[in-house]
């Protein structure tokens, strides 16, 4: 005699999987972040008196504001890229980095000028992360294929 074995239908469960979670949470993250810099570059473009009255206390003359609007819609759009995602993060992040440079040498305050740069960057990093997990290791944030 020959026994069969049926299997109960299996559902699926309503909620979300933690890997489908993570990866919206990432592209919320980057479509944030996208936005704020797409806004400072329309400003960089359009140049308000505000700008250009921010833009000379830093030290740098009105005509800066064209190459660094070129160059942050470029970073910009290259982290947008998936295939020059990290590429896009590693230039914004030498970006913001010069921002932070230059609020030090004014003297500005520190958690308004100073570290909001680096909470951007932050939340460059953290949201292409999570939308790729793979580049944990490579920040030291995970665990290596090789342990």
């Amino acid at each position: 005699m020959t026994t069969v074995a049926i299997a109960a239908p299996v559902s699926r469960p309503s909620v979300i999987s933690p890997g489908r979670a993570r990866a919206w949470t990432g592209r919320v993250l980057t479509t944030l972040v996208t936005a704020f810099l797409l806004f400072d570059v329309t400003l960089k473009l359009l140049h308000p008196p505000m700008v250009v009255e921010g833009t000379a206390k830093l030290g740098y003359p009105e005509s800066s504001l064209l190459v660094t609007a070129v160059l942050l819609l470029g970073s910009t759009l290259l982290h947008l890229i998936p295939r020059t995602a990290v590429l896009g993060a590693v230039l914004l992040t030498g970006y913001l980095g010069g921002a932070v440079a230059t609020h030090l040498r004014v003297g500005d305050p520190l958690f308004s000028h100073i570290a909001f740069p680096v909470y951007v960057g932050a939340l460059i990093w953290v949201g292409l992360v999570l939308r790729r997990p793979s580049l944990a290791p490579l920040l030291g944030l995970g665990r290596s294929a090789r342990a």
